[in-house]
């Protein structure tokens, strides 16, 4: 099925690249298996290796929106920051809009809780772009975003994580940051001599508390890497990200970020995702222990 997607993709975008000059002759497709709502392929060519994105369209996910237009935005100003692939250009199509961009040879992250936090830290110095969407920020907006998505959960079962609301309050941080948005493990690629970050559909302002829940996300950890973080791993994260105030701030706000999760995983399985139900659980635990703690 995938070497017939491949096939027909590339019979139709194909004239797009060779009359934009992105083409060559005798360039290789391979489907890219990283991106879990859009279509990706690496083209393999005797100049630069590029990456062709094509979106899906609005798929109207709750926590992670999928815009084109947000990804064109982050990625021409991060150009010169060596913290993102570099946009080649972005057109529509027949089959749907495309994001071309140069290829970051390297893997995903695996390891080095250190220099992922590192990096982070150093995206949310960096001033962004008007334009972008604010993240929810403070207990209060995370509380009315998880029940949203709990809205659209089937009810009983959106009821029983419903009873789970953390209490207290969280004031807003104020802040805008510049935030990736969805710093999972298969959006960092590990290259020589730095880490960058990719798939940038979703960026956002906002607290980076927000960057920090989702890279440290039992959920997201389990299905991106086959593993949740260690107790050693979270600390060694937590204590190499150079903001005190923000870890201080991440540490009162956690089980809110764990709530809002899990309800985005019951989402996700009423949705027919194979291992959702696995990453909730995974996130319900994190919440128990960040509650109790």
């Amino acid at each position: 099925m995938q070497t017939t997607a491949l096939r027909t993709y590339s019979d139709t975008l194909s004239p797009y690249l060779r009359d934009r000059g992105l083409l060559g002759h005798g360039a290789g497709w391979t489907a890219l298996s990283g991106g879990r709502t859009n279509w990706l392929w690496r083209i393999t060519q005797q100049r630069s290796d590029i990456v062709v994105k094509l979106f899906a369209g609005n798929t109207k996910n709750p926590l992670f929106p999928n815009d084109p237009a947000s990804e064109m935005l982050a990625l021409q100003h991060l150009g010169a920051q060596n913290i993102a692939p570099r946009l080649l250009d972005h057109f529509p199509t027949s089959a749907g809009y495309c994001i071309v961009y140069s290829h970051l040879p390297g893997n995903p992250w695996h390891t080095d809780v250190a220099e992922a936090a590192h990096m982070l830290y150093r995206l949310h110095q960096i001033t962004p772009p008007a334009g972008l969407r604010h993240a929810a920020d403070g207990s209060a907006e995370l509380r009315k975003h998880s029940l949203s998505i709990l809205d659209a959960c089937p009810s009983q079962r959106a009821d029983r994580i419903r009873a789970l609301e953390p209490a207290g309050d969280v004031m807003a941080s104020g802040q805008a940051c510049f935030l990736h948005g969805d710093p999972v493990p298969a959006n960092i690629v590990v290259t020589p001599g730095t880490m960058r970050l990719i798939d940038w559909q979703c960026p956002a302002t906002g607290d980076p508390c927000e960057d920090l829940s989702v890279f440290l996300s039992p959920a997201m950890q389990l299905s991106y890497r086959g593993a949740v973080l260690g107790d050693d791993e979270i600390s060694a994260f937590l204590a190499a990200y150079p903001d005190e105030a923000t870890i201080a701030r991440y540490g009162q706000l956690a089980r809110w970020y764990h709530w809002r999760m899990a309800a985005y995983c019951l989402w996700k399985e009423s949705r027919g995702e194979p291992n959702a139900a696995a990453a909730g659980a995974a996130e319900l635990a994190a919440l128990g222990a960040a509650v109790a703690a």
